[in-house]
């Protein structure tokens, strides 16, 4: 009997590959390797792996990566402190474990703990799943950009107040 446990850590500097792979697996947007990178250096304690743990192994099975912006409000004309969702994603094998909600609930605490305000992200008006996640935590449709995505597809801008 397989013992399973999921849990979330900051991504480490060997992990970049992997999430990387991870990325070009499950997205169809694709970043350079840099930018992960990148991401690592900048913003360390936003930049998560969720980890399925079966016995005595573990697999990285999806990642989250975020950071700080300062600008206008998605919700008015103030200008405020914003987190932003640059990516997430999970292996397919590892869906429906409640991997990336537990990415996403734990950003929202970091980024709370660090007053921002606001936390937002782009998303695909076709990717009803991801949508219906982001719903759970009170993100709503603030914006739609037109042809957002190297396919045309629009975004849709979805936003949740922190504070």
């Amino acid at each position: 009997m397989e013992n399973e446990t999921i849990f979330v850590r900051e991504v480490k500097r060997e992990d970049i590959p992997t999430v990387v792979e991870i990325n070009r697996r499950a997205l169809p947007e694709n970043y350079s390797i840099d930018y992960f990178y990148y991401h690592l250096e900048e913003f360390p304690d936003l930049f998560l792996v969720g980890i399925v743990k079966r016995d005595d192994l573990e697999y990285i099975a999806g990642y989250s990566m975020s950071r700080i912006e300062f600008g206008f409000s998605n919700f008015g004309l103030s200008l405020v402190k914003k987190g932003h969702l640059i990516s997430i994603a999970v292996l397919d094998q590892f869906r429906r474990k409640g991997i990336a909600s537990s990415l996403i609930k734990t950003t929202i605490e970091r980024l709370t703990k660090k007053k921002v305000n606001e936390f937002y992200l782009e998303v695909r008006v076709t990717n009803y799943p991801a949508i219906s996640l982001y719903k759970k935590f009170n993100f709503v449709v603030t914006n739609k950009i037109p042809s957002y995505y190297s396919d045309g597809e629009d975004a849709y801008v979805m936003t949740v107040k922190l504070r």
